[in-house]
């Protein structure tokens, strides 16, 4: 059953009468060239999802009954937050797409020493509105109701600094993709120790890696170096591969 993102929340009620938006009607009546009666599902990103059959289409616009709700919302049995630094052009697209595909709660942007985008001020709108929409498409196909956010680029500095006083409140565990060099056992993530009753933060840097004084700084409030494997993961890749790496420490 086809599965489209409604933009405006707090309007989908059952028994209500309601207006597809633009892209709604484009996809669903133009290209794929839906008919009254068809039915689809709707969600808002507040949670659940709505059962809703076509019941008028014009030229310009269509609207749907709102026929059923379900509470569901196939979220991860806990949180993980990214802190992502910001790469170019697909490779940023793919990152945020199949970071919500696997479940990702939200994703801070950032900016770091070897990250090679950095947005203008007239930029970050734009941006931000592509990469939220990409999350928006990316939970139409894979079911998931609550839409992971996509927050404004801060620097590292300020995402480490600032989520380790968060943290401290929330049992949330800290890690940062690196090579554990020159560092204690207590510094390493200890995966046969994967703590169920926590949530997550995954540090994940740019094509070039973290510089010695990030990692520092992630170390020094109580990041816990984590190395997936022997080979060196893309950026793009490396979000992809950590969720689904605790999802399955998880459920072992």
């Amino acid at each position: 059953m086809r599965r489209f993102f409604y933009a405006n929340p707090n309007v989908l009620a059952i028994g209500k009468q309601v207006e597809l938006d633009d892209n709604i009607f484009q996809h669903w009546c133009k290209v794929l060239r839906a008919n009254v009666g068809d039915t689809g599902i709707l969600f808002d990103g507040q949670g659940g999802e709505y059962l809703v059959t076509l019941s008028d289409i014009d030229k310009k616009t269509a609207s749907v009954l709102v026929n059923n709700f379900s509470p569901i919302n196939r979220n991860l049995p806990f949180k993980v937050s990214i802190g992502l630094v910001m790469s170019r052009g697909e490779r940023m697209d793919y990152a945020i797409q199949k970071s919500c595909e696997t479940g990702v709660h939200q994703i801070q942007l950032l900016t770091s020493h070897h990250g090679e985008v950095r947005l203008k001020s007239d930029q970050i709108a734009k941006k931000l509105a592509h990469w939220q929409g990409v999350a928006n498409s990316a939970c139409e196909q894979c079911g998931l109701n609550l839409v992971p956010m996509i927050l404004p680029p801060i620097s590292i500095q300020d995402f480490i600094q600032n989520f380790s006083q968060d943290a401290l409140q929330k049992n949330t565990l800290k890690l940062v993709l690196a090579v554990p060099e020159r560092l204690s056992s207590s510094q390493i993530f200890d995966a046969t120790k994967f703590d169920k009753n926590a949530d997550y933060c995954l540090l994940i840097g740019a094509e070039g890696g973290l510089s010695d004084d990030e990692l520092t700084l992630a170390y020094k409030h109580d990041f816990l170096a984590w190395q997936i494997g022997e080979r060196v993961l893309r950026t793009e890749t490396a979000p992809v591969v950590a969720l689904t790496a605790l999802q399955t420490l998880y459920h072992i």
